[in-house]
């Protein structure tokens, strides 16, 4: 395959800005509040996000890109491929096959494939990558379609989360839950789900007891040493501390570290780490 024919898009909460070579570009989601409007690109400040929305205590919405923010960034491209943030939890999805249906109904040559990843962030990530080593090996766009969806299904994701703050102002956990949360120093372990949502699977307190659960959670679902990349909030220290552990029990990893940008620092919030991982 041509890298001149080819582009791919990614919606920011795969927390990319660039692939090298790779025709690549990024259609931006936005967090609302009273406190301002924040545009998840290349230009948004993350750490004032942070600190401006730590400091909010109202309603905080979100808003995907339109049909017109994907199609503006297919680049007259004959094959593009698009991976967005779980369906589940936004209509990112949606208006990329929206823009999918115009373009390839106004050029019938061209292809868009559109990979709803069912999670966010590091996992996206790892959908990226693959993404990029099937173009770079020279597989068809049909291929490259199927092996991505196949792909798919040996990863996943694991979170924890610290506070429930932005959750619970954007209206997705109770107050009393967040509150509670809070006082007794509970730390949240979930997935994303086969379906797209994500579910809540154990709670923790303290760093180590809360390593060692998302390790078992991570193997439960068919880990057994394959590319992991970690995403944190302002905890580097316990997404390393949580590479060491890995370290403990497979050999030769592949593990990238990387600071949350955007939507999934809204969303992991202050010491939140996100866990992509191949099974």
């Amino acid at each position: 395959m041509n890298l001149k024919e080819v582009k791919i898009v990614a919606d920011s909460a795969a927390d990319v800005l660039s692939m090298g070579d790779m025709p690549f570009a990024v259609a931006p989601l936005k967090m609302i509040s009273k406190v301002g409007e924040y545009v998840d690109d290349c230009n948004l400040d993350v750490e004032k996000m942070i600190d401006d929305l730590d400091k909010n205590d109202d309603k905080v919405t979100t808003s995907c890109p339109s049909e017109y923010d994907w199609l503006e960034r297919f680049d007259d491209k004959k094959y593009v491929f698009c991976v967005t943030i779980t369906s589940g939890l936004s209509g990112s999805c949606n208006a990329a096959l929206l823009a999918k249906k115009e373009y390839e109904e106004k050029y019938p040559d061209r292809k868009v494939c559109v990979v709803d990843s069912l999670s966010t962030g590091p996992e996206m990530k790892l959908i990226l990558e693959k993404l990029q080593e099937l173009i770079l090996a020279g597989e068809d766009y049909q291929s490259i379609c199927e092996k991505i969806a196949e792909y798919q299904k040996r990863t996943g994701l694991c979170f924890m989360l610290q506070s429930l703050k932005n959750l619970k102002n954007n209206g997705r956990v109770s107050g009393f839950m967040a509150k509670i949360a809070g006082i007794l120093g509970l730390r949240f372990i979930g997935v994303a789900s086969a379906q797209g949502t994500l579910e809540q699977v154990a709670k923790s307190r303290g760093d180590n007891g809360t390593l060692n659960k998302i390790l078992e959670t991570i193997k439960v679902r068919g880990y057994k040493g394959g590319k992991i990349r970690i995403g944190h909030c302002r905890n580097v220290s316990l997404a390393q501390a949580f590479k060491r552990l890995l370290e403990t029990e497979y050999q030769n990893l592949d593990v990238e570290i990387y600071p949350l940008r955007g939507l999934c620092s809204f969303y992991a919030e202050n010491g939140g780490l996100l866990v992509g991982y191949e099974s």
